[in-house]
């Protein structure tokens, strides 16, 4: 047998490139999700995000509004959405309230009156500009057809809601060994330029009485359920913690991996009733070791007015 001829690329060989595309300053493609704070969360060609939190976090609506928000504001970009707990039409329910700021329970039981006929028209318009350009996964739900819908349809962003419910192709020895191959087919995928979007449930943490819960303070990297490939395979790591006080409104998202920058957390209120995330001017870069614990925690009783998209039924 002959040796194996070793991969590899001399130094030189990569300077001149790069330097040539550092000196045209062209900065890498990404889709925004928003505006303010939710503009810093990086979303592009090639990367990987990774979304955890516990039930109930708000996962699935912090995830379909950045979807929608960036059809919004990238008028080419094309999203197919695999979600194996909602349909498309509760799905559009959500966004709906948000859109139009009626609240959920109104739309969702078909109770509008004309008191909301000029919001839901303004909501409707609005899902109207992108609905083109939005495909939904019907089952089954596997990465053999989130792989053929894409191609089909031409996808640049895949958003998987949530990966420990889509298999991979072939067997696997348990789930951990599942997870980790569906990681690895979703890192394929965005190595072809595809933008992916992964939601992902966590494990409880134990507290110092050995008691089971979501604290976010215990939350990290290790508590995405099968975690090992989930940490390596994501470009920027986020788990959703809402306040610890059930009435407040607020929900952190802690950023926990960033492959290509800084960590930095960002503080929402989440409207649960429109489906809603704003974004707060609190924010912890972690990086740099600055935060505002003090700050952040005298907010925790503080009646936050909400703002913006119809807002004020």
């Amino acid at each position: 047998m002959g040796k194996k001829k070793a991969a590899y690329k001399i130094g030189s060989d990569v300077l001149d490139p790069w330097r040539d595309d550092l000196l045209v300053g062209k900065p890498p493609v990404l889709y925004p999700i928003g505006e303010g704070e939710m503009a810093t969360i990086e979303v592009g060609p090639g990367r990987v995000n990774l979304i955890g939190g516990a039930p109930g976090a708000g996962k699935t609506a912090f995830t379909m509004q950045a979807t929608l928000d960036a059809l919004r504001l990238t008028k080419t970009l094309r999203v197919v959405v695999c979600n194996v707990e909602m349909t498309p039409e509760t799905l559009l329910d959500r966004q709906l309230a948000r859109l139009s700021g009626v609240d959920l329970t109104t739309i969702r039981y078909r109770k509008l009156g004309r008191e909301h006929a000029d919001r839901i028209d303004q909501g409707l318009s609005t899902l109207a500009t992108v609905a083109d350009r939005l495909c939904f996964l019907r089952p089954p739900f596997d990465l053999s057809n989130v792989a053929a819908a894409a191609d089909e349809f031409e996808a640049d962003l895949l958003l998987l809601d949530y990966i420990q419910r889509i298999p991979p192709p072939g067997r696997h020895e348990n789930r951990r060994g599942l997870v980790d191959a569906t990681m690895n087919y979703l890192r394929q995928f965005a190595d072809t330029g595809v933008a992916v979007v992964v939601v992902a449930a966590v494990a409880r943490t134990k507290d110092k009485r050995g008691r089971s819960s979501y604290d976010g303070d215990g939350l990290n990297l290790a508590s995405f359920r099968e975690s090992s490939e989930l940490e390596f395979g994501a470009d920027d790591a986020f788990i959703l913690v809402p306040n610890a006080n059930p009435k407040s409104e607020q929900v952190w998202l802690k950023h926990l991996k960033a492959r290509y920058g800084e960590t930095r957390d960002i503080l929402f209120n989440f409207d649960r009733p429109r489906q809603y995330f704003q974004a707060q001017s609190f924010t912890v870069n972690r990086s740099i070791g600055r935060g505002y614990p003090t700050l952040a925690a005298s907010w925790d009783e503080t009646a936050l007015a909400p703002g913006g998209n119809g807002d004020g039924e």
